[in-house]
């Protein structure tokens, strides 16, 4: 296993810096997830950090080794790509091994490790088929086996879940943070969905436009966003951001906002707001209006516990008075910047 340092890194396309001086320390055996949405550098970092791009400039460390010269073979990572890329013609055995017999290893200790591979992903039973036999899930598994078979220092994902559908995202993602936690191996993960950062990472680097935004444990970026990309790029629904008197920004999340007899008396800021429309969504009711006093192209929004907001309890065009805590307002500057005033 090794720590993963990136350093001023800059990687340059037709003039255009698609990773634009990113600095980031990855732990060995943290689990280090990049979230942005797409086209903000997040896989040509990981590419880079793979050797399958050059930066153009800025250097890159593996357990505390320059390797900006070193070919990917050479640099003791695996790399698990969003489509797996599985040899179709070959058997689940024959995928698994290829990376070792490219290394010219013995065929004795090619299948000891092909075995290996297989029982720690509970994949042996499927040793013999090949990639068409296997369903969305068993196709990851592979596709992991492949990577870990080597029995790299790094492990590199970029969006592994992307062509599963949602009810087994959900399960593959606990498959792979279970496995990650079990093995210790330092893993980069990327991905555009907030719910696989959350859910996964030890720690989140938020990308946008090839910077780092802020990186922080989970709760860290939800609770206490760096800026205004941050604050409105994480949650869903995102939060709350409206304009205040001198060009400020006043943030706080929809779970936060709460009709006022739901709040004690005690540090609470009171707001008028004007109900819209809302949607039931069994767990929750989300309810969106605008608040008095505010731009009202503003749209608000509020997330109520159904069982504090019976049918027909909010109805649209009604006046009711919210509030929130003030220790869960977040004030942002003009620039966009988290205010360092309370």
């Amino acid at each position: 296993m090794a720590a993963v340092l990136t350093r001023d890194i800059v990687k340059t396309f037709d003039e255009i810096n698609a990773v634009n001086g990113i600095s980031l320390r990855v732990p060995d055996g943290e689990f280090m997830v990049l979230l942005g949405p797409s086209g903000c550098g997040k896989t040509t970092l990981l590419r880079i950090i793979c050797g399958l791009e050059q930066q153009t400039s800025g250097d890159l460390l593996i357990g505390g080794n320059i390797v900006n010269d070193i070919p990917p073979r050479a640099r003791g990572i695996a790399m698990m790509f969003q489509s797996y890329g599985l040899y179709p013609h070959y058997t689940v055995r024959n995928n698994i091994a290829f990376p070792l017999r490219t290394q010219r290893m013995p065929s004795q200790d090619i299948q000891k490790k092909v075995g290996w591979a297989a029982q720690l992903l509970g994949i042996g039973h499927l040793l013999d088929r090949r990639p068409r036999q296997l369903s969305g899930g068993e196709r990851q598994r592979v596709a992991l086996a492949r990577a870990l078979v080597r029995e790299p220092t790094a492990l590199l994902l970029d969006e592994p879940l992307s062509n599963l559908d949602a009810k087994l995202r959900t399960s593959a993602r606990q498959e792979i943070k279970n496995f990650q936690q079990r093995v210790g191996l330092t893993t980069i993960y990327v991905t555009h969905d907030q719910v696989e950062a959350m859910g996964m990472g030890d720690r989140i680097a938020v990308i946008d436009h090839g910077r780092v935004r802020q990186v922080g444990t989970p709760i860290e970026i939800y609770q206490d966003p760096a800026d205004l990309f941050v604050a409105t790029f994480v949650g869903a629904p995102p939060m709350n951001i409206v304009t205040c008197n001198g060009g400020g920004y006043l943030g706080f999340r929809p779970e936060n906002f709460l009709p006022r007899d739901m709040i004690g008396d005690d540090g609470v800021t009171e707001f008028s707001f004007r109900v819209d429309r809302s949607e039931y969504l069994g767990s929750e009711r989300i309810v969106y209006g605008v608040m008095d006093g505010f731009d009202s192209k503003q749209p608000i929004t509020a997330k109520l516990p159904p069982a504090h907001v019976a049918e027909g309890s909010v109805r649209p065009g009604e006046w009711h008075r919210f509030a929130v805590k003030n220790s869960e307002l977040r004030r942002f500057e003009a620039s966009g910047n988290r205010s360092t005033r309370h």
